[in-house]
């Protein structure tokens, strides 16, 4: 029921190989880390993917590295030969321009489709419908959001009103509120793998782990319970820091930030006040399954996708804290995501890497963006595991993350998830 609302930009850039720099001040060795490293890590392809149009149909010269490299083990936690400067000079220019027509045009396709499919499911009122709605609206919801979340970064359009007033009709409308996610994501932006100071998706110390309870433990790291969590952040954030993101008051906030809360705050009261309303209008039964199942689908859908960006890879991905983070570090434990039929709808979110070291890169333009940034980045970057037309594979990688990747170290600047075996059944060593 979805399909139709998939469109075909077809970019084609050609790949950029950056050569690698003479400095060795930043060696790929370490010797001054305060624990040990796993044993193997990913060593992804450089080369251009075949079968996703990731790569976009383009051939590539091979970077060709000396024979004493190719036989080094790969170190993900070493400070990497590379600046951030060099990565952003092998993006071409034009990725980084804002065309907010297109960006309204897409905002114009998705409320279309939400409405059509609403209004057509309400028509046949079928249960042969209604599970195919739940799902295609649910993914449409998730499709409202990150162009909300485009507005937040400022990557819909150069101009802030425009974007506020989009952002707010957008995120409001899947009750969300808009400037105490912005304000937050945002932050989760400018500290991403810091243990302490990251905002969402963070790993918990041993200490505030060790201070939950069972059940809350059992509750986050048992499905499905954490794929229904976002809102719940939104309300307490997360366990060891204390906020709402509708409060103007919260931690989250400086006080000059205090009149957008409240703006945000009123317009995700309005959007809960009118779903009161058309309950009495169309009654509850009508409204649950026209808009509070896909909205379930739709936190679903989030919490996956915002989960799996960070975590799931089946090397373990350092963290930080202290001296050892950086802007780039934390940057470069980002996953890319392929999500077959789905990256199109949801707008390419799946390209992450390159998203988090520079939001202000349109989504549109994030495929081409991160092929020409391959060559700097190196095995840095982790070629996404390809989808069938449904990402069904990710399913696995959640499940195997969330029964291994519990807490890390109270000590050390660089950290590895750690498994607690009491939450699987058996004895914590």
């Amino acid at each position: 029921m979805a399909s139709f609302v998939i469109s075909g930009c077809g970019l084609k850039p050609l790949p950029r190989i950056y050569p690698k720099p003479r400095s060795v001040q930043n060696s790929f060795c370490s010797s001054n880390l305060r624990i040990s490293r796993p044993n193997q890590f990913c060593s992804s392809s450089i080369g251009i993917n075949q079968k996703r149009n990731w790569g976009l149909g383009v051939s590539a010269p091979l970077r060709i590295q000396p024979l004493e490299e190719e036989n080094e083990e790969f170190d993900p936690a070493a400070p990497p030969p590379f600046k951030l400067s060099d990565i952003k000079a092998a993006i071409p220019k034009h990725c980084w321009v804002k065309d907010p027509w297109r960006s309204v045009g897409y905002v114009v396709r998705d409320v279309v489709a939400v409405l059509g499919m609403a209004a057509a499911s309400a028509y046949f009122n079928s249960w042969l419908v209604w599970p195919l709605y739940w799902f295609a609206q649910s993914t449409m919801f998730w499709a409202l959001f990150v162009l909300g979340h485009d507005c937040g970064h400022g990557s819909f359009s150069n101009n802030p009103k425009l974007n506020s007033v989009f952002g707010h009709f957008l995120h409001s409308s899947i009750l969300v509120p808009y400037h105490g996610w912005r304000i937050s994501h945002r932050t989760h932006h400018q500290n991403h793998g810091h243990v302490e100071n990251d905002e969402s998706w963070h790993p918990m110390p041993e200490k505030i782990y060790n201070s939950l309870d069972s059940m809350s433990k059992k509750l986050r790291f048992t499905l499905p319970f954490p794929v229904l969590a976002y809102p719940i952040y939104l309300w307490t954030r997360s366990p060891g820091k204390k906020g709402s993101h509708y409060h103007p008051d919260s931690d989250l906030f400086v006080p000059a930030e205090r009149k957008d809360i409240i703006t945000s705050t009123v317009c995700w009261t309005a959007m809960a006040a009118l779903l009161v309303g058309l309950s009495f209008v169309m009654g509850p039964v009508q409204l649950l399954k026209l808009y509070g199942i896909p909205y379930l689908g739709f936190v679903v859908w989030l919490d996956i996708v915002t989960y799996l960006h960070h975590h799931g890879h089946e090397d373990k991905l350092p963290w930080y804290r202290g001296k050892e983070w950086s802007y780039l570090r934390g940057g470069l434990t980002t996953l890319d995501r392929d999500y077959g039929l789905i990256n199109n709808i949801h707008h390419d979110i799946g390209t992450h890497v390159i998203h988090h070291l520079f939001p202000q890169i349109p989504h549109y333009n994030l495929i081409e963006a991160t092929e020409a940034a391959k060559g700097v980045l190196g095995k840095y970057y982790r070629e996404p595991k390809k989808s069938g037309p449904l990402p069904l594979h990710l399913l696995g990688d959640l499940v195997r993350s969330m029964k291994k990747d519990h807490y890390v170290s109270d000590t050390g600047d660089i950290v590895y998830y750690q498994t607690d075996p009491q939450l699987n059944g058996g004895q914590k060593s």
